[in-house]
């Protein structure tokens, strides 16, 4: 996700190890991709931002690999979990998803805040240049 700079979009390119194009997108805003991956080595991802060369852009990636391990080590057993291993099942994924949402709303602040710290300076610089204005025109 693009938080802050220009328009807000940004260009996005991944690549396997033998640099074989897996994804990429062009001028996006917020995106999200899954893949299984196919082999080891390095991937590479490369954002871009050769449209808008003039403006500075923060991006923000996340990134979450493999899967969760089990809760409880027995959790594949064949007998159903107890009321107590339920509960702590339920209320594990109730938590991973009270992170996305926090995540979520860290992000919107972020631009927020960007937001509010370019109008305070444009005020300002407005303000001292209405007041150089006054100064001259009442000399």
């Amino acid at each position: 996700q693009v938080i802050t700079g220009g328009h807000y979009d940004v260009d996005c390119r991944l690549e396997d190890p033998d640099g074989i194009v897996l994804y990429k997108e062009m001028k996006k805003q917020y995106d999200s991709f899954t893949f299984t991956a196919s082999r080891n080595g390095t991937y590479k991802f490369c954002f871009s931002n050769e449209f808008s060369t003039f403006t500075h852009k923060t991006v923000y990636f996340d990134f979450q690999v493999g899967e969760d391990p089990p809760l409880f080590p027995s959790e594949n057993r064949v007998t159903a979990l107890t009321q107590m291993e339920s509960a702590c099942v339920s209320i594990h994924e109730a938590l991973k998803s009270v992170i996305d949402y926090q995540t979520h709303f860290r992000l919107r602040e972020a631009q927020g805040r960007s937001r509010a710290e370019d109008l305070n300076s444009r005020v300002a610089y407005w303000s001292i240049g209405e007041a150089i204005i006054l100064l001259f025109v009442s000399i």
